[in-house]
């Protein structure tokens, strides 16, 4: 089994750290004092309230064995350290000019956990990231999309939080 590395930036680690916190002393406390007053209530077989929060505590609880091993697997980069500011590397803020129709496109290579399409974060392992990272400013791509082969030029490259 090949074992892939969980890189992820400063900014996704914390996010990642602060939803495990919230779950462990917020959350998970609340359902279990929720199912402790259910329970009271006695025939539990026929209650809501505790077959519910016996739900919610098992999903609260296999998050937070999710983000106990993504934390513990995760290689925090720090973008901002990278002395190459010209050359796409992880947490790198990419500008794409598509030169078939001249529109740009604004990325951030980022780890798994953080991806948002909304926001532009993209995959290291994705397509896009994967043609993109170790390239230079000015460099062409050329990536393959479901509506074929597309070509981009690199416009900026920035490292910053």
């Amino acid at each position: 089994m090949t074992e892939r590395k969980n890189y992820i930036t400063k900014q996704g680690y914390q996010r990642l750290k602060e939803e495990l916190d919230f779950l462990v002393k917020v959350d998970r406390p609340k359902v279990v004092a929720d199912v402790s007053w259910a329970a009271s209530n006695g025939d539990r077989s026929e209650n809501g309230d505790y077959i519910y929060g016996k739900k919610r505590l098992r999903q609260i609880d296999a998050r937070a064995k999710f983000l106990f091993g993504r934390i513990d697997e995760a290689v925090v980069i720090d973008a901002s350290m990278q002395e190459q500011q010209d050359k796409i590397f992880f947490g790198a803020w990419v500008t794409l000019l598509n030169e078939s129709d001249n529109s740009e496109h604004y990325y951030r290579i980022v780890g798994q956990d953080e991806i948002d399409t909304e926001k532009g974060f993209i995959s290291w392992v994705s397509p896009i990231a994967k043609a993109l990272l170790g390239k230079n400013l000015d460099d062409e791509v050329k990536v393959e999309t479901p509506g074929g082969l597309v070509k981009f030029r690199i416009i900026d490259v920035a490292y910053h939080e």
